[in-house]
Parts: structure tokens; C-alpha cells; sequence
């Protein structure tokens, strides 16, 4: 018999808690998005809520239809997270940051992984991390909740930023991702069961180049029916611009922001390479090691390149 993955580890911290993925409960044709941060989850999220809402008269709002678990920080406990993926109707997709080791298996369920080179995951997340409000770390850090060391406060230097979250982990398993959780290592072990047919690598510069063949592909996997004007219809709603006007559009004005400058600053630029004209040589040579430390070969290479890698 085929070795499943299996939990082996419990990520807890100030964002993260895969205890409550305990009240999940799969059904057949549930989609998890499982990324780690800054790939393209959000996009990724957008793609599937437009498939499967996008048509409907009277659409879910898309604020009850992405759906978070592991997040510490959502006002719903337990109980409530497992009344609210229950009640979601049509095809659920599930968002998820946890590991392969940390987030139950199941065959039934099809997962999605999107991928980013890591460098510019990074400069994506010094943009994300450093635009945190006041309110937002009283919510991460307060402690009623806490589970571990606060989440400290993030450097002004972005040099400062980057040696830290590439050479050191918040778990004791992990060698990269601090303050916040594994980037290299979150690739790695759904890398090592990509044979799994419910397993989908997607990587963020082919999504880049051909989104109308990536909303196709992942419609496909999702056994979703489309044509072609339903595909043109995904793509239009779920391009950069598209998202970030949404986001502003849409936000709450009303309620404690999360991002300085509100929701449209979530969406920064959505481009590639701006770490060049940042990291140093030095900077690089901990990029190489934490890649060769973490990372099999061909997994350090789809990375960085996508699926030209893999041919």
C-alpha cells in the first residue's frame, strides 16, 4: 500500500493553530489551497470562488465563502469554524498555511499547492509584515489567546528582515521563515508526495503568464465544467487589478484594519524580481544555503522556475 502522509507536528503561534483543523470534516470535492504565504493564496482563492459562485444570481459573500482554519486570530472558535464549514453551500475550497506534517490527510480531498520563488515571497511578505497595525498585533499577541512568544515587531531594515527569516525558524524544526512560520520547509513536504494524483503543484510565475490556462487547469483538477466564455469571465474577475480594486471596494472601514493604508495595501505590486536590487551577494549566499539545507534539487528548482523546471 502507497505511504500517506500523515500529522506529525503542531504548529501553534501567533497566527497559527492546526489544532482546529480537528472539527474538519471532508466531503468528496473539497479543494484545500495549501500555500505558503504570499504565493498566491488569495489569487488562488479568487480562481475557485469564481468557478463555483461566480455564476449565481445572488453569489455567498466571499468573505463566508474563504475559509481559514488554521488562523488563530478569526473571531469563531472551534465549534463555530465547524458550523461555518458546514454551512457552506456548493463546492468548498479551503485555505490553509499548515505543512503537509501539520494539516490531516485525506484521499477524497484534492489539494493545491502554489509556489513562489522565495525571494520574491520574501519581498511580498516584508511589504505584508511591515504594514501590520497597532490593532493587529494587540489581536495576534494578546493573551488570552497567545500560544508561545509574542510575534515581535517587524525591522525597519529589510536586510535585517531577510537574514533573519532566512536563517532561522519560529518551530524547532524549521531553519527559515522567522517571526512567522517555514517557506522552504512548507514546500518540501508536500514536494515529497507530489506523486499523489489529489496532490497539484501551481506555480505563481506560470499563473503569471497564462492565467486563462491555470484557471482552466485548476477548474479541471476541481472537476469543475467550464467553457469558454465562463473562463473569460474568471480570468477578467481575477487579474492584479481586478483583485485590488475589489479589496478596496469591499473593505470595512468600520472595523480594526489589519494593514496600514486599509485592505489595498494587501495588494502591493504582484511582480517578480524587485529582490534584485535589494539583497546583497551575502544576502544570497544564506539564500543558497537555507535552499540546499532544506530543499531536494528538483524541489529548489521548481521553486525558482516553475514548470520549465520540471521539463
Amino acid at each position: 500500500m502507497e505511504k500517506q502522509p500523515t500529522p506529525t507536528k503542531v504548529y501553534q503561534n501567533h497566527h497559527l493553530d492546526s489544532s482546529r483543523w480537528d472539527t474538519y470534516e471532508p466531503r468528496s470535492d473539497d479543494v484545500v489551497i495549501t500555500t505558503a504565504y504570499k504565493s498566491g493564496t488569495t489569487w488562488t482563492q479568487d480562481i475557485f470562488y469564481e468557478l463555483i459562485h461566480g455564476d449565481d444570481a445572488e453569489p455567498l459573500p466571499r468573505k463566508l465563502a474563504n475559509v481559514w482554519p488554521d488562523a488563530v486570530f478569526l473571531p469563531v472558535d472551534k465549534a463555530g469554524l465547524k458550523q461555518w464549514l458546514a454551512n457552506l453551500p456548493k463546492q468548498r475550497y479551503i485555505k490553509s498555511h499548515l505543512p503537509l506534517d501539520g494539516l490531516p490527510y485525506f484521499p477524497e480531498v484534492k489539494y493545491v499547492v502554489v509556489c513562489r520563488d522565495p525571494r520574491d515571497v520574501f519581498m511580498s511578505f516584508y511589504n505584508h509584515f511591515s504594514r501590520y497595525t497597532d490593532e493587529f498585533y494587540d489581536n495576534l499577541n494578546h493573551p488570552d489567546k497567545l500560544v508561545g512568544e509574542p510575534l515581535p515587531r517587524c525591522p525597519e531594515d529589510i536586510r535585517e528582515a531577510w537574514k533573519s527569516w532566512i536563517s532561522e525558524g519560529w518551530f524547532p524544526w524549521e531553519s527559515e521563515g522567522f517571526p512567522f512560520w517555514s517557506n522552504l520547509h512548507h514546500t518540501q513536504t508536500y514536494w515529497d508526495f507530489k506523486h499523489l494524483p489529489n496532490i497539484k503543484f501551481m506555480h505563481y510565475n506560470d499563473m503569471l503568464d497564462d492565467l486563462e490556462g491555470a484557471v482552466r487547469e485548476l477548474a479541471g483538477f476541481a472537476n469543475i465544467e467550464v467553457d469558454n466564455d465562463k473562463v473569460n469571465r474568471v480570468v477578467t474577475a481575477t487579474t492584479f487589478e481586478a483583485a485590488r480594486e475589489r479589496a478596496i471596494s469591499e473593505q470595512d472601514t468600520s472595523q480594526p484594519q489589519t494593514f496600514k493604508g486599509g485592505a489595498g495595501s494587501f495588494y502591493f505590486k504582484g511582480s517578480n524580481g524587485r529582490w534584485r536590487d535589494i539583497l546583497t551577494e551575502e544576502d544570497l549566499k544564506l539564500y543558497d544555503q537555507a535552499m540546499n539545507r532544506v530543499l531536494s534539487p528538483d524541489c529548489a528548482a521548481f521553486l525558482e522556475n516553475g514548470r520549465s523546471a520540471l521539463t
